[in-house]
């Protein structure tokens, strides 16, 4: 290590001009040394070209130090350095040393800003416009382009100047602190800009510049350290001893490559001075001594959340060593949250520690490094997210920081004007979000969320807005508060703890079973299961399966196009519950597969064909379930494969499956979910009695609109579709999209011209019926059922 003194020191000699060879021979140095990294060594033919009047040790101390400044390819690189390396690529075009920064318009703050930032054009949601300035330690000269010389290399107190922080230089030069930093030493000094300065509290500021001995000359001593520190020295997390009464300087170096200290952004580093380097930053910096802790129990304004981390015991953790982010809500931020939310929480600790986690990051977050929008980990273990806008912080979108960047020896506090409600910290009714809305209102009409207490856990099978069609809508509460009690469990249970064949008890006392997961992932028919939509699911339960091998399994998985075409025979494309059948007859179902299911509905219990449901009417998101002990199997389907049939006969004993050898099944495709919907127009000519429409049921395909419907037989003279298939219906009547037949004529079929109509909407004979029908529902579907999204009730008597 070379020994320094005072007379190393050799002010830099006063330029004189150059002829134009010797300014050839400086560019060329320039930037040949520049493109090949030699930077050092142009700065050491530079320094014997003053004639010897520079000592050697000055040589080896000025190279050592740009070594290290110059050539970060060399060493390990810092975020900062790299940022700065990136700037300079940006801005090659503008000649050698040029970098590349951006300016938030209207202001006069500039970054050397990520290529996230660069390629939007904005930092914190404002535009930034592009500058070209020398890199640090560069600068021009007349008559090149570019910053083609080294900046010269000056004591700290001169370095100030060059850098333009006047105001630090001339409170060091009225403070008697010039002598030192025009001295021998190693020092960093953290030099406060003429902004920074002119940010700085005015009554803060009169009172250091009246006490420039002792207060002025103590603030500016905290703002250095007694050794060199580049860049790359200055690590996230690093606390160093300032200069003053040894408090520490804590030191945060980001990703984005912004560097702070005590949350100060240093917005120029590295300027290397004869006895050290400088930085400077953007505000003035305070000391630090005292921690979260003891900052929330001094502040009146924080006496709620004072309160709150004693309850829940998370007091004393604010005062131990770490590196925490505190976003603090204020006394006026706990006076928004409700009265009987907030005496549950206070009585909950485990729910108050999890209040309070949500606030706490294990992480400084300093808003200067705060660039543009970012997750980050809270110690309750969910994510906000933090960002900005303008000269705002924001959490999760939203503008409520009051106070930024209060430094602790153990983080930092940004007073917010809101409370952070973790779901953790909510009641399960208090998670059902917009979209399930009339869930949530339904519920709450039907006396369900009073009768959960709340110190026992449930878990909510919230269906969306769209499953609440007008048949739901319109059913008789009992029944209703029925379904609805099927979609609260009287457990707490997440997704990752599900597993097939689970039972899982509803408080209406029933019990759901997560099945026939296992063969819908091996078809590729999950998604159908998570698709959004109305469908109807014959679930069968783990007694389906009852005494099947591994093998048995793996034999049923085999084949896709099997497996495909099983399955898809449980599934229908509408929802159809227990209640919005008509009992005492038969159902038509069309299935996915497009084979029909025999639906009997009998004293509140369901049949498919002939296979009794033992629980009916358990609702999902996205249509109803009705669990059966047997795979269903379409009858007229034969089986080609005598291993396949064997298996089948053993799961399937209500039917006779028929074998035809070497026979396959219909590959299909997994379009079905998204079948074409094509508009069809019925018009009916004539003066025919016309009945009141009661309902046009949407189906395969759609009917999107009747213009008259006709009561009794009359004479049809013009039609323009034709209806294939079975033989005319003469009499039906319809629920839900499906079909209910009660007469057929035999013989040949009345011919009109179109496709297959499977649902059709008719009319009942009796008028009592017909009025009460028509009460019960009162609009035409065209392209789908509107949603409903309040319950409406009508008792009205039928017309005698």
């Amino acid at each position: 290590m070379v020994k320094h003194s005072a007379s190393l020191y050799l002010p830099p000699p006063q330029p004189s001009p150059p002829s134009p060879k010797s300014t050839s021979a400086a560019l060329f140095k320039s930037d040949f040394a520049a493109k090949k990294g030699w930077v050092p060594f142009l700065l050491l033919i530079e320094c014997v070209s003053l004639g010897g009047r520079v000592r050697m040790e000055l040589l080896v101390v000025s190279l050592s130090v740009l070594l290290t400044l110059t050539t970060p390819d060399w060493v390990d690189a810092s975020a900062y350095d790299k940022i700065v390396s990136h700037s300079r690529i940006r801005a090659k075009d503008k000649g050698p040393n040029v970098c590349a920064l951006q300016q938030v318009m209207g202001t006069k703050k500039k970054y050397f800003s990520t290529c996230r930032n660069w390629y939007h054009g904005s930092i914190c949601g404002k535009k930034a416009t592009v500058l070209y300035e020398c890199c640090p330690g560069y600068m021009k000269l007349d008559g090149m382009p570019g910053c083609p010389a080294v900046a010269p290399i000056d004591h700290i107190y001169g370095t100030l100047g060059l850098l333009k922080a006047t105001t630090t230089q001339q409170y060091a030069d009225m403070s008697k602190l010039k002598k030192e930093i025009e001295g021998s030493g190693s020092y960093t000094m953290f030099a406060p800009s003429n902004e920074a300065w002119d940010l700085l509290d005015r009554v803060v500021r009169n009172a250091l510049v009246s006490n420039v001995n002792i207060e002025l000359y103590n603030a500016l001593h905290y703002h250095m350290v007694n050794r060199r520190l580049v860049t790359k020295d200055l690590k996230n997390g690093l606390k160093v001893t300032s200069m003053y009464n040894d408090l520490g300087l804590h030191i945060n170096h980001y990703s984005n490559g912004v560097v702070t200290v005590n949350c100060a952004r240093i917005i120029h580093a590295n300027q290397v001075a004869t006895n050290g380097v400088v930085h400077i930053i953007d505000r003035v910096i305070s000391s630090v001594s005292s921690t979260i802790k003891d900052a929330i129990e001094v502040n009146d304004d924080l006496s709620s959340l004072n309160a709150v981390a004693v309850t829940s015991g998370l007091l004393e953790k604010l005062g131990e060593p770490g590196h925490f982010t505190l976003f603090a809500p204020t006394n006026d931020a706990f006076k928004k949250v409700d009265r009987d939310v907030l005496e549950r929480l206070m009585d909950n600790k485990v729910v108050l520690q999890a209040l309070m986690n949500f606030h706490i990051l294990n992480s400084v977050q300093c808003s200067e490094a705060i660039m543009a929008g970012s997750s980050y980990e809270t110690l309750e273990g969910h994510n906000i997210e933090i960002g900005c806008d303008g000269e705002s912080l924001t959490i999760n979108g939203v503008k409520m920081v009051l106070k930024k960047d209060i430094v602790t020896t153990n983080g930092v506090i940004h007073l917010i004007d809101q409370v952070l409600m973790p779901d953790s910290a909510k009641q399960v009714v208090e998670l059902i979000g917009k979209s399930q809305s009339t869930f949530g209102d339904m519920i709450s009409e039907l006396g369900l969320a009073a009768a959960m207490r709340p110190e026992l856990e449930y878990t909510l099978l919230a269906p969306f807005n769209g499953a609440f069609t007008d048949e739901v809508m319109t059913m008789d509460e009992r029944l209703l508060k029925v379904i609805l009690e099927n979609h609260i469990l009287k457990m707490k249970v997440t997704l990752d703890q599900l597993y097939d064949g689970q039972m899982l008890e509803t408080i209406g006392g029933k019990f759901l079973r997560v099945v026939f997961l296992s063969l819908m992932e091996a078809a590729e028919l999950t998604d159908l299961l998570r698709k959004e939509g109305s469908y109807t699911l014959f679930a069968p339960t783990d007694d389906a399966f009852e005494g099947l091998s591994d093998e048995d399994i793996a034999l049923l998985k085999s084949d896709l196009g099997t497996l495909r075409t099983i399955l898809l025979y449980h599934f229908s494309n509408r929802t159809f519950i227990n209640g919005g059948l008509e009992g005492g007859v038969t159902n038509l179902l069309k299935s996915i597969l497009g084979k029909n299911l025999q639906v009997l509905s009998v004293n509140n219990s369901i049949l498919v064909n002939s296979i009794n449901v033992p629980d009916n009417d358990l609702m999902a998101s996205n249509g109803v379930i009705h669990t059966i002990k047997t795979l269903l199997y379409p009858g007229d389907l034969p089986v080609g494969r005598e291993d396949l049939l064997m298996l089948l006969k053993r799961l399937i004993r209500y039917i006779q499956i028929k074998y035809v050898a070497g026979y396959t099944y219909q590959e299909i495709p997994l379009t079905f979910i998204m079948p074409e919907i094509k508009k069809v127009t019925r018009v009916i000519e004539g003066e025919p009695t016309i009945a009141k429409v009661t309902r046009v049921i949407e189906g395969e395909p759609s009917i999107t609109k009747v213009t008259r419907v006709i009561e009794g037989e009359p004479s049809i003279t013009k039609v323009r579709r034709v209806i294939e298939g079975e033989p005319n219906i003469i009499k039906m009547t319809s629920g839900t999209g499906y079909t209910k037949v009660t007469r057929v004529i035999h013989g040949e079929p009345h011919i009109i011209e179109g496709p297959d109509f499977s649902k059709i909407a008719s009319i009942s004979e009796n008028p009592d019926l017909i009025k009460a029908e028509s009460e019960r529902i009162t609009h035409i579907i065209q392209g789908g059922m509107k949603r409903k999204t309040r319950l409406v009730r009508r008792h009205k008597k039928p017309r005698q």
